[in-house]
């Protein structure tokens, strides 16, 4: 990030080497706050009205007041994105429940930190997204509540560095003999007549907001999507396989742990769904699978 980089931090844009969070906010002593990140392309966000809903919902089920309006909120947003001149990347939201002593109690009128920043990156046309990316498995580490955006990630930075180290792109979670999905993306898989299949929205895991965007994409094109979960050996025979998540936006998946997909390069209807998204998200129609 430039060091003129503009951040939002207690109420006010300042250059982000000034920016300070205090040493007893929940946050950081206990993982007490939640987190969304939006992509940012053209200059445009993008499926940011997902983001802001799921922002406002993570934030109810876990007790912290909203730190504004929805409508201010995304106004923040556009103004880093204006004052950074961010064309292509991720706009990060932080919401935390506040300062206050260190105890596991929290007092009822505690104030909620907000913070906010941009991160240039390249998002569309990436090497992951023509080539695909090998995944491994790993036993899911998180706790029972996943369909809450909050900033506990251990278990996921863990798993990650493992995955790499092992010579794996990223690492897809499973549980009880299913895939939940990936350590920071919804898992997908193709079947042999075409069907996308993906788990259902539940406490089991977080609610893709890219994952939403595409299911509307699916359904006005003619693209059949099949909420269910699926085991590993489901997956190894699949035959593509992808994940989404509003960073990666539609990645192919040609390796799991170990065992190649398909014939190893992304498929005919992932590389039409990523058409797809991309088209939606530049704001130009989609022609119908039939067409």
């Amino acid at each position: 990030m430039s060091k003129l980089a503009q951040v939002y931090c207690n109420r006010r844009y300042m250059p982000e080497g000034e920016a300070r969070i205090g040493l007893f906010d929940r946050g950081f002593l206990f993982a007490d706050a939640v987190y969304e990140v939006t992509a940012v392309i053209g200059g445009r966000m993008i499926d940011n009205d997902f983001h802001l809903g799921r922002l406002q919902r993570s934030l109810a089920e876990i007790g912290i007041p909203m730190p504004m309006s929805l409508a201010e909120i995304e106004a923040v947003q556009l103004e880093l994105v204006s004052r950074n001149g961010l064309d292509e990347g991720t706009v990060y939201l932080q919401v935390s429940r506040g300062e206050a002593e260190r105890d596991f109690l929290f007092p009822d009128d505690i104030e909620p930190t907000f913070i906010a920043f941009t991160s240039a990156r390249k998002l569309t046309g990436t090497k992951a997204q023509a080539e695909g990316i090998a995944v491994d498995l790993a036993p899911d580490p998180r706790w029972a509540r996943r369909d809450i955006k909050t900033v506990m990630l251990l278990g996921q930075v863990l798993a990650k560095r493992a995955a790499s180290q092992g010579g794996f792109n990223d690492v897809w979670f499973v549980e009880d003999g299913l895939v939940t999905e990936g350590a920071s993306a919804t898992a997908f898989i193709v079947t042999g007549d075409g069907r996308v299949v993906t788990r259902a929205n539940s406490r089991t895991i977080l609610p893709g907001c890219t994952r939403r965007a595409l299911e509307r994409l699916c359904d006005s094109t003619g693209i059949v999507l099949e909420e269910r979960a699926f085991s590993p050996e489901e997956a190894f025979s699949a035959a593509e396989a992808f994940h989404t998540s509003a960073s990666s936006l539609v990645t192919p998946v040609v390796q799991i742990a170990g065992h190649r997909i398909g014939n190893g390069q992304p498929g005919p209807l992932t590389c039409r769904l990523q058409e797809i998204y991309l088209r939606a998200a530049f704001g130009e129609p989609n022609r119908s699978a039939a067409e």
